[in-house]
């Protein structure tokens, strides 16, 4: 397994949390940044967690990430991406970490029922789920 850097440009954190933001600015600053990236992430203002979370390919679109599947299931996950992001105003985000899309269908179904806050600390713990998996896949 891939230990986490200590330092890490712009580009290549772009590159793990899908995009620039806000958060990918003040991790390149950073020390240690993926090991930082979540107590980073939670403290940001509410605008730069949303932008964080734009970034991110939707659950069920095709992405490095996600190919394939049940044309139901990615009906499914394109009209439930729908309903949450008109409620909560992000995008879902999910560390899948191997999970078929009916698993994560099912827990977007659950966190539809969440807070906005609740699911931006969610969506935001995930993304540097995500971003930490990428570097060590490397």
């Amino acid at each position: 397994m891939r230990e986490l850097p200590r330092q890490l440009s712009t580009a290549e954190l772009e590159e793990l949390f899908s995009g620039p933001s806000m958060l990918v600015q003040i991790l390149a600053e950073t020390d240690d940044p993926l090991s930082r990236a979540e107590e980073i992430a939670l403290g940001l203002d509410d605008a730069d967690k949303v932008e964080a979370l734009a970034g991110h390919s939707r659950i069920g679109e095709p992405s490095p990430e996600q190919h394939g599947g049940d044309p139901a299931v990615l009906t499914e996950l394109a009209y439930l991406n729908q309903v949450y992001e008109e409620k909560f105003g992000f995008r879902f985000v999910i560390f899948v970490a191997g999970r078929s899309r009916d698993e994560v269908l099912e827990v977007l179904r659950d966190r539809i029922g969440n807070t906005r806050e609740e699911e931006l600390e969610t969506g935001l713990r995930d993304l540097v789920a995500i971003a930490q998996d990428r570097w060590r896949s490397r």
